[in-house]
């Protein structure tokens, strides 16, 4: 398949990275361990080179520092594991997943007209 499943550990720094940009690794350390009396520094840098050997962080230097960056998007990622799940559960169609989250009234009713709109422009 395309992506390599990510732990939570690592989808949390992808999250941050995701919603701010680019970071530092001490902006990162602080957003996800705010208690400055347990030191995670080590652990911040430990998922970063993970995610850096798995190719889903660059790092850049601008200004002296380190900044990392997320690679694949979110929505790439998401799209990546959809078409994963679908492939072991139902055989690569993702039409099952949406009918189980519309009977199960998982989806809002704005992201069910956005499906529309998507069905809709590829009429």
């Amino acid at each position: 398949m395309g992506l390599p499943r990510i732990p939570n550990s690592e989808l949390a720094v992808m999250e941050l990275l995701w919603r701010k940009g680019r970071l530092t690794a001490r902006q990162i350390l602080e957003r996800l361990y705010p208690d400055p009396a347990r030191s995670q520094h080590g652990a911040v840098q430990s998922l970063l080179q993970r995610l850096m050997r798995k190719g889903f962080v660059v790092r850049d230097r601008d200004v002296g520092v380190y900044l990392f960056s997320a690679v694949p998007t979110r929505e790439e990622y998401a799209s990546d594991r959809l078409n994963a799940l679908a492939g072991r559960l139902t055989g690569g169609s993702v039409v099952p997943i949406i009918t189980q989250l519309l009977e199960a009234d998982r989806l809002p009713k704005e992201e069910i007209e956005r499906l529309r709109g998507i069905l809709e422009e590829w009429k």
